[in-house]
């Protein structure tokens, strides 16, 4: 599949002409107007409802379910200035290939200078734009103004060349596919997710979002007295769908399973019933006896409490040698999947290799391509060191336990990600340059980074996702927004339904 967005650089232009002849020169192309509704367009991206406008987009353009989609861009209008500036996110999420329109009604080095200012807005996005065509046919001047740019030559509206040979096609997962894949998914599966923080206001807040979306079905472990003075103090209006059970009501019913789950503990009754006075501890219970499909905290519990009961209460899944985590981090043009950062310390060889494969799995089970890179501070035998061999040697075990995944290390971060800087550190690498599950040699460094990458970038982190339990349970950060608990109650909508498969 190959999108491209048409993109006029005049207001002048008849862009749509131009969309359905770059549509008839693809094959099993369609045109799609991205602006059918400019007003309303506008209207929500000013009003901080971006996201919401362009995962509809997304979804609508996936909805054609073909394998090529001409998307019509907002032409420069100076009475609607926000629309052009959209045409670059646009193009990086749907993974389209820009192709701008020009008029053919002047000298060659000022329609050069047109495009050239327009290709500024693009150079933070390597290899997007395939090119130009001419709304008049002049192939004269098309090479002229090529010369000129550096860009491709497409023809004219009337003579399109072949388009198809300069566009390019790549398996990148953009934020806004990643963010409505998910929601489908978790609409589509309909589970019932606990989670024991049941008063805690952001926690509250996206149990009510989640259930005005459909991700989830939510239940919230507090006396429903405060929860409902938590939704007044918050202004949020609590769906009548929304369970609200408090937990006292609910302890005594999970004594006996929970004391023959541990019985080889030697657990008594009155230790149990002590025990599932801590909410978690209750709603992992609630999820053993699959009363609830999955489980939400950490936004005010830590991290250990909320693994600790999993462990003891849910076990590992069969063939999982450890539990770990990742996350996903939705860049601007890209998600890219970070482990482990969350659960273990100082991993060795053979525990780092489980988590690349852990990793990589997980990447696969969200529609992501997995290229996975063990993130060392030296790219292949440029350094030494225990950290460096141990990395080398997780990367060994991790292709023979799984010679079918993409994986190479040790590289550093930059050799991983770049492909400039791949070139010259690891040539020869299937992965460098193009990664897209990077597995950091301890907790040390995947915290520092993934925290570094969320906070100076400002990037949505989903997670982090907890890896090799049985049942899907999944830890929040303390500094968790509301979209993080949303999106985190989706994916473990998601790991619900693949667990039980």
């Amino acid at each position: 599949m190959a999108n491209v967005l048409v993109v006029p650089v005049s207001g002048r232009i008849d862009s749509y002409a131009a969309v359905e002849a770059v549509s008839k020169a693809l094959p099993n192309a369609t045109a799609f107007r991205a602006f059918d509704d400019a007003g309303q367009a506008e209207l929500l991206i000013c009003t901080g409802k971006g996201d919401d406008w362009l995962d509809k987009l997304v979804s609508d353009i996936a909805a054609l379910n073909t394998e090529n989609v001409v998307i019509e861009g907002a032409k420069p209008d100076l009475e609607c200035s926000v629309l052009p500036t959209k045409n670059l996110e646009i193009a990086l999420s749907v993974d389209a290939n820009v192709v701008f329109v020009a008029k053919a009604d002047d000298d060659a080095q000022s329609v050069a200078k047109r495009l050239n200012m327009v290709k500024q807005i693009y150079t933070t996005a390597a290899g997007i734009l395939a090119g130009f065509v001419l709304e008049q046919e002049n192939d004269a001047l098309g090479a002229a103004i090529s010369e000129h740019t550096g860009l491709a030559y497409l023809g004219s509206v009337n003579n399109i060349k072949d388009t198809a040979a300069v566009l390019k096609v790549t398996n990148r997962m953009s934020p806004a596919q990643f963010r409505v894949s998910m929601m489908e998914a978790a609409r589509k599966a309909n589970k019932r997710i606990v989670l024991p923080e049941g008063a805690e206001p952001r926690t509250v807040q996206a149990a009510a979002i989640c259930h005005e979306k459909g991700i989830a079905r939510c239940v919230l472990l507090a006396p429903r007295a405060e929860v409902e003075a938590v939704a007044k103090e918050r202004g949020i209006t609590l769906p009548d769908s929304l369970e609200i059970i408090d937990p006292a009501t609910l302890i005594e019913q999970y004594v006996e399973p929970m004391c023959e789950l541990r019985k080889s503990k030697g657990l008594t009754p009155e230790q149990a019933r002590e025990q599932l006075q801590d909410t978690v501890v209750l709603g992992t219970m609630m999820m053993a006896q699959n009363d609830v499909d999955g489980l939400v905290s950490g936004a005010v519990h830590t991290t250990a409490n909320t693994i600790r009961p999993a462990l003891q209460l849910i076990k590992t899944a069969p063939g999982a040698s450890l539990v770990s985590s990742v996350f996903f981090m939705l860049l601007p043009n890209q998600v890219l999947v970070y482990g482990d950062c969350a659960v273990n310390p100082d991993p060795t060889a053979e525990q780092l290799a489980d988590i690349a494969i852990q990793s990589a799995d997980s990447a696969k089970a969200f529609g992501i391509e997995p290229k996975v890179a063990m993130i060392s501070y030296s790219t292949g035998t440029s350094g030494a060191g225990p950290a460096v061999e141990k990395v080398a040697q997780a990367t060994e075990i991790a292709k023979a336990k799984r010679p079918d995944l993409d994986i190479d290390g040790p590289l550093q971060y930059d050799a991983a990600t770049v492909p400039s800087v791949a070139k010259s550190k690891a040539p020869g690498s299937t992965v460098a340059g193009q990664a897209t599950v990077l597995v950091f040699p301890d907790l040390n460094t995947g915290n520092c980074t993934y925290k570094a990458v969320q906070r100076n970038a400002n990037v949505l982190s989903v997670g982090p996702m907890l890896q090799g339990l049985r049942k899907p349970v999944n830890d929040l950060s303390r500094g968790a927004l509301v979209d993080d608990i949303v999106y985190t109650v989706a994916l473990t909508a998601i790991q619900a339904v693949q667990m039980a498969q």
